[in-house]
């Protein structure tokens, strides 16, 4: 990875990533580890990512209205996941740039495709989460969010 868009994408998350073996595998596609086999890709870390961004995004939409009905709360909260959304975040930090992907997925505009840029943000706030904590988590979701 290019030091130089690793410290960009610090800045622009506001957390500096201290495990690049971590933040490489956040990165890194289904189609770049099926080219490569023991490289592992970052479905487990997407997983994780998404459990924390669902909490902190609870979270907030509870804090903002806590007497807010659920059936008001849970599309909120659906529209703020989704993958748009997250495609939509991950290109503001200039994601796709940093992405390992297979050479189809590459030569396809995988760098710009929303799922992959979804669960590659996903994954990338599943590293946050490991290093810092749900705290971590909040402050980059809030900085991507904007609010």
């Amino acid at each position: 990875m290019e030091p130089d868009r690793v410290a960009e994408l610090d800045r622009r998350l506001g957390h500096r990533f201290r495990d690049p073996v971590l933040l490489e595998r956040a990165l890194t596609h289904a189609s770049y580890a099926n080219e490569n086999p023991s490289t592992p890709d970052n479905a487990a870390l997407a997983l994780l990512g998404d459990a924390a961004l669902g909490l902190v995004v609870a979270e907030h939409l509870w804090r903002a209205g806590p007497d807010t009905p659920v059936g008001v709360l849970t599309p909120r909260r659906a529209e703020l996941v989704s993958g748009e959304r997250l495609a939509r975040w991950a290109a503001d930090v200039d994601l796709g740039p940093l992405l390992r992907l297979g050479r189809g997925e590459d030569q396809t505009g995988g760098r710009a495709r929303e799922s992959v840029l979804a669960t590659a943000l996903e994954a990338v706030l599943g590293v946050v989460y490991l290093e810092g904590g749900v705290a971590a988590v909040r402050l980059v979701v809030g900085r991507l969010a904007l609010w």
